[in-house]
């Protein structure tokens, strides 16, 4: 627990504190974060995940069909259940503020904090292309499945408030389709693809992808506190309800699907430190795109990343206590 706390724990919080400081001082601001998150999402993220998955084979792949399962009805059970808990407990919430709701509370930051916090806990003991795969995986299913639901739940909602694109009708098959254009979404799965059709991964491109891939973590998590520095924190229900069911709720079901699935214990530890990172930054993009459920949104988001040093380790010695009884 000590290793994860200083491998893991501070040097995300130190980095995201540095890049909090320098948003402080002027040194960058929100501007600034959102080009370094479009570094991370369409270039180093998406390295990161190809060559790290296309090194991998097709028995490797088969011992994650569990945990798919698993990321999909769990990560999306809880999506849907913050939208109808956000859009029908509070009188004031619109259904976009609900779906906004759900793409924050409701979805891990998983591309920007997976690999810094599960490669220094996990890579010693199941290897970077494991630790490759289960954010590759939950990547997949928060942005490929999450953010197109969210979006087409956003936009009806929109829509039936006149404030979309002039009253017209816009397909539900144009969020799934933008969804899929990222690099961040279509990398992993034509890694998978490579894998499956047996094509070996000359060793000599690694280098290439390596490079830009170490950009990753590092340059995610400076960004996210120059984010946080942009923004004004204040304290109601709602942020506190979305930073428990995503700090408390998802994670719980996960593991609890985990162990119903018989998961291999590895893979169900480090799906469930996924399932317990802090809310998504996707969502408070679209939120800040859509002018919706802004305020709550990066105050919730705020609030699980303090929460998230402490629940962390909590979730792991969790996870352990409940394989060794079932």
């Amino acid at each position: 627990m000590l290793h994860i706390i200083l491998y893991a724990i501070v040097p995300i919080v130190v980095v995201m504190l540095a890049g909090f400081i320098a948003g402080k001082k002027g040194a960058f601001s929100g501007d600034d974060a959102k080009k370094f998150n479009k570094v991370v999402l369409d270039f180093a993220l998406p390295a990161a995940l190809f060559v790290s998955i296309v090194q991998s084979s097709r028995a490797d792949l088969a011992k994650y069909v569990n945990l798919t399962l698993v990321s999909i009805i769990g990560i999306m059970g809880c999506f849907m259940l913050v939208y109808f808990i956000f859009k029908y407990c509070f009188k004031k919430n619109t259904g976009a503020d609900a779906a906004v709701s759900a793409l924050i509370s409701g979805s891990p930051t998983i591309g920007f904090l997976g690999f810094a916090v599960l490669e220094p806990i996990f890579d010693s003991t199941v290897g970077l292309p494991s630790v490759a795969l289960v954010v590759a995986i939950v990547g997949i299913v928060v942005n490929a499945i999450g953010i197109p639901v969210g979006l087409s739940l956003m936009n009806a909602s929109l829509e039936k408030q006149g404030a979309a694109n002039g009253g017209k009708k816009e397909s539900a098959w144009k969020p799934v389709l933008h969804a899929l254009e990222q690099p961040v979404a279509w990398a992993p799965i034509l890694a998978v693809i490579w894998v499956l059709a047996g094509i070996p991964w000359p060793k000599e491109l690694s280098p290439s992808f390596d490079l830009i891939a170490k950009a990753n973590a590092s340059l995610a998590v400076f960004s996210a506190g120059i984010t946080l520095s942009a923004i004004k924190f204040s304290i109601n229900w709602q942020v506190i309800l979305g930073s428990i069911m995503k700090m408390l709720v998802m994670p719980a079901v996960v593991l609890a699907l985990g162990l119903l699935f018989h998961m291999e214990p590895a893979n169900l530890k480090m799906l469930v430190v996924a399932a317990a990172l802090p809310p998504a930054f996707s969502g408070i993009i679209i939120a800040d795109e859509n002018n919706t459920y802004v305020a709550t949104g990066t105050s919730s988001l705020t609030l699980s990343v303090i929460l998230f040093v402490g629940f962390c380790p909590l979730w792991i010695w969790l996870t352990d206590v409940a394989l060794k009884m079932f």
